[in-house]
């Protein structure tokens, strides 16, 4: 059972069903068959050409960095660019409360084309999903709306998949219908009176169709390193086609990349000392704006608090241990921060990080004790408001910001059972954390092209349990 889920760790079986459509699955990694509390990061490259009106081919091509955060509970996962809550699993059903980011995008800026036209916003599509399993193959269905009013709009899919396992590669192919309410083709193809021109007349195109095939390839290069690629070709109905923002009804999309598993949390079967099995750790930490980023700057030495905003942060972590070696232990974190920014006009907010941690160990060579550790971390932040440090920042590169980032993670610390007899502190260590907010260089549009970020250095303290 085991080497079955690993197979099929990224088979993504509705990489391109509905996605060629909507972009919304292009970078969901669903995780099926993989025990409860399975956790992994990987990244993409999302392509392909896409059906909008474009002065040549190479405008219509769109090519994406996505970054992948991963995880399968036994009520809660996270597909990459998907999330939703497991209301019933077994082996030939599930049915799930279900979101996906909806990568559809026209930036009237494109093209002068397209001067005078609102722009068509990405969004997050909420809904439900239900997947049957069955020797003929998968069926797959989901239903979602909008949920930030974008296009206020709901779509409807269906997909079959087939999936055939042959030692460390998966082959997937599928076939997939889907449905789109009128206000929903409307918004991303339709042009209103107001913005119709001579050479753009305006247009409604009403509810669509869209029929997509493709194919999933995955190859385990080890028990933890899946590397993917899938490829699909679709086609929508002559409503979309008609549209004066359609050069042609037929699209084409790619998804190349790979994830790493870091274990089962659950049932962990990656850690090697069977006393470790179940470990956790809590964490407190409080600190300052940086005025350097977190790589190349405060990582050699630059400690100086920021120029641009004046504000703190305080962090409360839960950790869980996923895997452990002689060297490094990996583990799985969440964390809830509160920013404090009422001296900037930006008042007290929170945000929200879950990610991965590697954490290695230095010991000394005479006694072999260990002497501290560090850490690295990776994954998503999620901020109620954006930090006026980034508002500042982006505003001055006429550049977007956004509340949802990636999330990087630095830490130094040594145990004070060193200096200390204190019972209570012999589990415990104190150190830096460094805290960072970024948009990976403006490359993904998941992360609406951000380039830059925003980043703390605080202070705390984490007791192992």
């Amino acid at each position: 059972m085991e080497s079955r889920w690993q197979n099929r760790l990224v088979v993504l079986p509705s990489l391109l069903a509905a996605s060629l459509a909507n972009g919304s699955d292009i970078a969901e990694i669903p995780f099926f068959n993989a025990p409860p509390g399975s956790a992994a990061l990987g990244a993409g490259l999302r392509f392909g050409q896409g059906p909008y009106f474009a002065s040549d081919k190479d405008d219509q091509r769109n090519n994406d960095f996505v970054p992948l955060y991963l995880y399968n509970g036994k009520y809660i996962f996270f597909r990459g660019t998907a999330a939703g809550i497991h209301l019933f699993r077994n082996d030939a059903l599930e049915f799930n409360l279900y979101s996906s980011y909806r990568f559809q995008h026209l930036d009237p800026d494109r093209h002068a084309y397209y001067e005078g036209l609102d722009e068509r916003e990405q969004t997050l599509d909420a809904g439900i999903e239900v997947d049957f399993k069955q020797k003929w193959g998968e069926l797959n269905f989901d239903w979602v709306t909008d949920t930030l009013d974008r296009h206020n709009g709901q779509e409807v899919s269906v997909t079959y998949r087939q999936t055939v396992d042959a030692g460390p590669w998966s082959f997937s192919p599928f076939i997939s219908w889907t449905w789109q309410s009128d206000d929903l083709s409307n918004y991303y193809f339709g042009v209103s009176d107001a913005e119709a021109t001579v050479a753009r007349p305006a247009y409604l195109p009403g509810a669509s169709q869209w029929v997509s095939v493709g194919l999933n390839t995955a190859w385990r290069a080890s028990d933890r390193l899946v590397l993917f690629g899938n490829v699909g070709i679709g086609s929508a109905n002559t409503a979309i086609a008609d549209s004066p923002l359609v050069a042609k009804a037929g699209f084409s999309s790619a998804f190349v990349g790979g994830t790493y598993l870091f274990g089962n949390t659950r049932q962990p079967d990656y850690i090697i000392d069977e006393q470790r099995s179940g470990e956790w750790s809590w964490r407190v930490n409080y600190g300052y704006q940086a005025d350097g980023n977190i790589v190349s700057e405060i990582d050699q030495g630059d400690f100086g608090k920021s120029r641009i905003a004046d504000t703190r942060i305080a962090g409360f972590t839960l950790s869980k241990l996923l895997s452990n070696s002689e060297r490094i232990d990996f583990l799985g974190k969440v964390a809830v921060f509160r920013h404090y920014e009422e001296n900037e006009d930006n008042g007290t907010f929170s945000s929200y990080a879950a990610y991965i941690m590697a954490m290695g160990k230095g010991y000394s060579p005479w006694s072999g004790d260990e002497v501290f550790r560090w850490g690295f971390g990776f994954g998503m932040s999620f901020a109620r408001h954006v930090p006026i440090a980034e508002q500042r920042k982006q505003a001055a590169k006429d550049d977007n910001t956004s509340r949802f980032l990636n999330y990087l993670e630095m830490t130094l610390d040594f145990p004070l059972r060193r200096v200390t007899r204190a019972r209570w502190l012999q589990h415990c260590y104190t150190g830096l954390t460094l805290v960072h907010r970024s948009g990976i260089f403006g490359s993904s549009d998941f992360l609406r092209n951000v380039s830059g970020g925003s980043d703390w250095i605080t202070v705390h303290l984490e007791c192992t349990r």
